[in-house]
């Protein structure tokens, strides 16, 4: 069983060494609970990128503890055997450019992830038409991604990111190329997929539109978090 929320103590990150070392990160620490939708906000080179890779398993940190669950992944480290797996099974990714494979259409771009984890190609196309439906793209399932605009390339990735339930789910900037109605759907639907998966989702942005519905949010700057009771409006 995949484990769920994720904690992070005394994470750091130093690039390079000697006089030219730089501290990315100097000792966050955050944790998101299984269900639970959290804001991460900061100005450029506040170290959110980089404490997003980290959380990701795409860079290795340089100190702290990381525990998916009740297990550690992280501390002088890496504690798991396979990052790739990792990365794959149980945190999900939604990035701020879409990333879709230009000769798949629409609804194999969404149903590729939990058929190649193993989901039988019937069951994974029904999980990416549910979720294309939910994200208001359902009507472009046949099109190739050069076909879509923008905020449409957007909402199937974000559709692709949900579709295998992973534990966590780190979404970077989800709603920058969207208009508020669309915004605001695509954080409903991750507070939904949070409630009835017990995901636990980190979200970076700087939009301000949907910065009042979190109820948690962490603030970066110069590589240090620091927590405060967010507005949590609209998602009970």
């Amino acid at each position: 069983m995949a484990t769920k929320g994720i904690r992070i103590e005394g994470l750091r990150k130093r690039y390079g060494s000697g006089d030219t070392a730089v501290d990315a990160l100097k000792g966050v620490d955050m944790h998101v609970e299984p269900g639970e939708v959290v804001g991460l906000i900061g100005p450029s080179g506040s170290g959110k990128s980089t404490l997003l890779k980290s959380l990701g398993a795409v860079i290795d940190p340089t100190a702290g503890r990381m525990t998916l669950g009740d297990e550690v992944i992280y501390e002088q480290g890496w504690k798991v055997p396979d990052l790739r797996a990792l990365r794959r099974d149980r945190i999900g990714f939604v990035f701020q450019a879409p990333y879709l494979i230009p000769f798949l259409d629409v609804t194999d771009n969404v149903a590729l992830p939990p058929m190649l984890a193993g989901l039988p190609n019937t069951e994974a196309r029904k999980r990416a038409q549910d979720l294309l439906t939910a994200l208001d793209v359902r009507h472009r399932a046949q099109a190739m991604p050069s076909q879509l605009s923008g905020g449409e390339q957007q909402r199937v990735a974000i559709a692709r990111g949900l579709v295998n339930r992973p534990p966590v789910i780190l979404a970077d900037e989800p709603t920058a190329p969207l208009d508020s109605q669309r915004a605001m759907a695509v954080i409903r639907i991750l507070n939904d997929m949070a409630r009835k998966y017990e995901t636990a989702i980190i979200v970076v942005t700087h939009d301000e539109k949907i910065i009042p519905t979190f109820k948690r949010i962490y603030h970066i700057r110069d590589g240090v978090t620091h927590e405060e009771a967010g507005e949590g409006r609209g998602f009970e």
